[in-house]
């Protein structure tokens, strides 16, 4: 029997999810008790309001967010968000906040998703998450570009270093149109290998990134 694990964080109005954007506000568009003088007695629906940055919660990358040319969410081909053969690295074990090569060396990722574990979203809600987060190097970026990789997840705060102003493992990333979704969480739960990975943003023309109902089917 198959069953399914929930990869992605709430998001709740008024938290704040990447350090130094807005929090999503969810409201009342149509409140249930507004909604009563407009349909017969004993009749109420609720129609909710959400604003948010692109960037909140567990989304998904599309070449379009790093890219004026590239594929934005409604470009990209339905099958490159569903039900992707996928592997768990682990990561936690790492000295040190950078993600090598040397940690994929040996691993057949062609044509997979691969998710990297590296625990940090155990400080999800916390000040700690937006500090001293673990990353990939280009180098790593480089190597599952040139392996095949259709698809880099990570259960931290940003795939790529935040000290600086550079982005690589996004820019070679996205360039060669392989996805990345951050912000991940659960990874632990799930088997090294043998499962499919799936996250599918709305069809928006001119977004290159939005937030996800990432999870993974095992079985």
């Amino acid at each position: 029997m198959s069953h399914y694990v929930d990869l992605s964080h709430h998001i709740e109005s008024g938290k704040v999810y990447y350090k130094g954007l807005p929090a999503p506000v969810i409201c009342d568009y149509l409140s249930r008790e507004a909604s009563r003088a407009l349909y017969a007695d004993g009749t109420e629906f609720h129609i909710g309001r959400v604003e948010l940055i692109t960037n909140t919660g567990t989304y998904i990358d599309c070449p379009f967010h790093r890219y004026a040319d590239g594929k934005d969410t409604a470009s990209m081909a339905l099958e490159r968000f569903v039900d992707q053969p996928a592997l768990v690295v682990d990561a936690t074990a790492r000295t040190g906040r950078a993600i090598g090569a040397e940690l994929f060396a040996g691993l057949a990722v062609r044509g997979k998703a691969v998710l990297v574990h590296t625990g940090w979203s155990a400080h999800w809600q916390t000040d700690q998450y937006f500090e001293g987060h673990p990353y990939l190097t280009e180098q790593a970026a480089c190597w599952l570009r040139d392996a095949g990789a259709v698809l880099v997840g990570i259960d931290s705060m940003n795939i790529d270093n935040t000290d600086g102003t550079t982005r690589p493992v996004h820019s070679v990333l996205l360039r060669e149109e392989i996805l990345i979704a951050e912000h991940l969480t659960n990874l632990s739960v799930l088997p090294r290998e043998g499962f499919t990975f799936t996250a599918v943003p709305p069809k928006l023309v001119g977004v290159g990134t939005f937030p996800v109902r990432a999870f993974a089917k095992i079985g």
